[in-house]
């Protein structure tokens, strides 16, 4: 038996990153003397154990055949012959095909080494092709390891175009796409995993609708990068850069898929394209099965994010249907985030990333003129049922008046 540290854990040591998740393969064992050492085993589809004291996984070396389509159309075999080389060729990137014994020895058949310091992210071989999810894994890298200077190589890019014309990525579940998604998301640059997608046709397979904006015009005056696609992974990249959580992120990348709906004779102007987007991010969502808080934030970003940019020309009343619409009495975070959108969407413009945004503490001044409104004295007034809420309403569109009267002083 033999054990080797493989994959992330040696590709981020040997950049200099730090590493996480440690995973090991374990060459020449059976099952039966991984259970006799006490490894608990974890794996539905191959041997898979978890180490009785530090709970890492360690695998059974193993080959894979293709017999399906899809991420789980695989047949393994793992066995005490499987060797070391074997096992790492069915890896998707050189750079995760390396090994190390406890010596820290490299074991690198497939030159990932060469290619870490090229900053190259390259396929092991041509069986990269037999399995849908790589796409995305590929993009994600992509966008994890761009400030370091990484490129996906032109050949596996082309691997990536086949895979996205064959329709096998629509064998993929939503669970397994939506878990690469939402972990490029949360990169240092998640635009590159859409551009990314994009160039290599998987965009327009996965999410048509935000593959739509690319080479959509929008009015110079406030956008002076005009293209919606540009727009939308600069709004991206502001949310990275402001260590947004995913909610914000998820609503950022479908803003404004409205405008892909915009008919020509039209542009650049997209006139009601909040209304036209919110069948769009609701297709999007339901696809992906994305958790229901950023489902939400999606869907009321999009449709009242234009709100946001006007706050501080809204009337009182519009004002308070913004933020009945939230829910801020019970849910202020969900308004918070929304505000933080919002912002992203204002610095997501050329020339524009510094650009002040007063609009968001005018919208939390007046979420507290909101909350403050106090309930007991109408209850001693006797308002109950449909009038207490009508008359709580009242007070709150008053607060709102005096609020709005004070701020533009």
């Amino acid at each position: 038996m033999q054990i080797y540290k493989v994959g992330g854990a040696v590709r981020d040591r040997l950049l200099g990153q730090p590493v996480t998740d440690i995973d090991w393969v374990v060459v020449g064992a059976t099952t039966e003397e991984m259970l006799a050492k006490g490894f608990r085993p974890v794996g539905a589809d191959f041997p898979v154990f978890l180490h009785p004291k530090s709970g890492e996984e360690y695998a059974l070396a193993r080959t894979e055949r293709k017999n399906g389509r899809g991420y789980g159309g695989f047949i393994f075999h793992a066995s005490p012959d499987v060797t070391l080389e074997e096992d790492l060729i069915r890896r998707d990137l050189t750079i995760n095909a390396m090994a190390e014994d406890d010596q820290q020895n490299l074991t690198d058949p497939y030159h990932g080494q060469r290619d870490l310091e090229a900053r190259v992210l390259r396929h092991v071989s041509p069986a990269f092709a037999e399995d849908p999810l790589r796409v995305l894994r590929v993009a994600r890298f992509a966008a994890r390891y761009a400030e370091l200077g990484f490129t996906v190589a032109p050949e596996t890019l082309e691997l990536m175009r086949q895979l996205s014309e064959s329709g096998e990525l629509k064998a993929l579940t939503p669970e397994r796409s939506w878990k690469e998604i939402a972990r490029a998301l949360m990169e240092d640059q998640p635009q590159v995993f859409i551009a990314v997608l994009r160039e290599c046709g998987a965009l327009k397979v996965l999410m048509p609708e935000v593959d739509a904006l690319f080479g959509v015009p929008q009015p110079e005056a406030h956008h002076p990068e005009i293209d919606t696609g540009v727009h939308t992974l600069s709004v991206l990249e502001q949310a990275a850069l402001h260590k947004q959580p995913l909610t914000v992120r998820w609503a950022c990348l479908l803003h404004d898929l409205g405008k892909g709906l915009t008919p020509e004779e039209e542009w650049p102007r997209h006139i009601a394209h909040e209304h036209k987007g919110l069948k769009l991010i609701k297709a999007v969502n339901e696809r992906f099965k994305a958790p229901k808080d950023c489902q939400e934030l999606a869907l009321l970003v999009g449709k009242y994010h234009t709100h946001g940019h006007r706050a501080l020309e809204l009337k009182p009343s519009t004002l308070l249907e913004l933020l009945q619409s939230f829910d801020v009495y019970r849910r202020p975070q969900r308004f918070e985030e929304f505000i933080a959108a919002c912002e992203m969407d204002a610095r997501g413009r050329k020339g524009l990333e510094q650009r002040s945004y007063p609009q968001a503490d005018y919208l939390r001044g007046a979420a507290t003129a909101a909350r403050s409104v106090a309930v007991q004295p109408l209850l001693e007034k006797g308002f109950k049922g449909p009038e207490l809420g009508e008359a709580i309403k009242g007070e709150r569109l008053k607060a709102l008046k005096v609020y709005k009267s004070a701020s533009s002083v």
